[in-house]
């Protein structure tokens, strides 16, 4: 048996931001009205949720941790660095991969912050000396960490993509790996909760053919962030394989993170919500999924 944690969009900032005049002429600038004016007091009790949660998690024998996303809100070098300490990246085992909020600006994906203060938990099997895909090994299982965030010009364009080149870079890893489950871990959704598609300023610009790529690599498990509300699907439409959405873990009132032990092909996971009046971690939902083993 394997113990995960897997969390998503914590959305942290930080103080002394190193704003720059074009940060004033690009997505940055929606974005911090957005955050300061809409989203700032949803995200009120992030840092101390954030600490409450590592501490939840080291107690509960978890074996690997799972962070699909948005570490944080601007996609500022401080807010990375801020964001690995807060979920002390390195002291424990773990995989991460960027949100559309971490990639906020072309210069932001440039810049590879959220790569080098993450590096601890993208360490692993890859083709070449390319960052992604990279491939980490858990017992019976493999975890593959896909980037899909781009740094996008226009402030109402939160997709991503994958890219031709990763794909094809994704193929031959997949090819290249032993026996075992295989778990995909991307920001992005294959759907909604209501099963529909994710629209297009919002999702997966190459979904279908990372599913293509995903489906021939006998990929068995689908983990995502990028929408707040958590849920889960044993089998989605365009997919032969279950998927999980981790929600926020810091939100107001959706912040959770969910646990999943799995055991011969077969997953049981528990969401941990956090209780502002014990300010502490509860069990608030259970669910079993089905994984077929792939085997060479």
């Amino acid at each position: 048996m394997i113990r995960l944690a897997h969390f998503s969009d914590i959305h942290l900032s930080a103080s002394g931001l190193d704003w720059t005049l074009r940060d004033w002429f690009s997505k940055r600038l929606t974005s911090w009205l957005n955050h300061r004016f809409r989203r700032r007091h949803k995200f009120g009790l992030a840092d101390e949720i954030v600490e409450r949660m590592m501490s939840d998690v080291q107690e509960r024998c978890i074996d690997h941790l799972i962070f699909s996303g948005d570490a944080t809100t601007l996609g500022f070098d401080a807010e990375v660095r801020r964001a690995a300490e807060a979920l002390q990246v390195g002291r424990m085992p773990g995989l991460a991969v960027p949100g559309n909020h971490d990639y906020c600006t072309l210069r932001a994906a440039r810049s590879g912050a959220f790569e080098r203060h993450f590096a601890p938990w993208q360490e692993g099997r890859r083709i070449g000396d390319h960052r992604y895909p990279f491939a980490q090994q858990v017992g019976p299982a493999w975890l593959i960490g896909v980037n899909a965030a781009t740094g996008n010009r226009w402030p109402w364009d939160a997709a991503g993509s994958v890219g031709a080149e990763q794909l094809q870079r994704l193929k031959q890893l997949l090819a290249e790996l032993g026996p075992g489950l295989r778990i995909l871990v991307v920001h992005y959704p294959i759907c909604l909760s209501s099963g529909r598609p994710e629209s297009f300023r919002h999702g997966l610009r190459d979904l279908n053919a990372l599913l293509g790529v995903a489906h021939a690599g006998g990929v068995n498990l689908w983990l995502h962030g990028h929408r707040h509300s958590p849920y889960y699907f044993q089998q989605p439409t365009g997919a032969s394989f279950p998927v999980i959405c981790a929600g926020t873990a810091t939100q107001r009132d959706l912040w959770s993170y969910g646990e999943y032990a799995i055991d011969d092909g077969q997953l049981q996971a528990v969401r941990r919500v956090y209780d502002p009046a014990g300010r502490c971690f509860r069990d608030a939902q259970t669910f079993a999924l089905q994984l077929t083993a792939h085997k060479l």
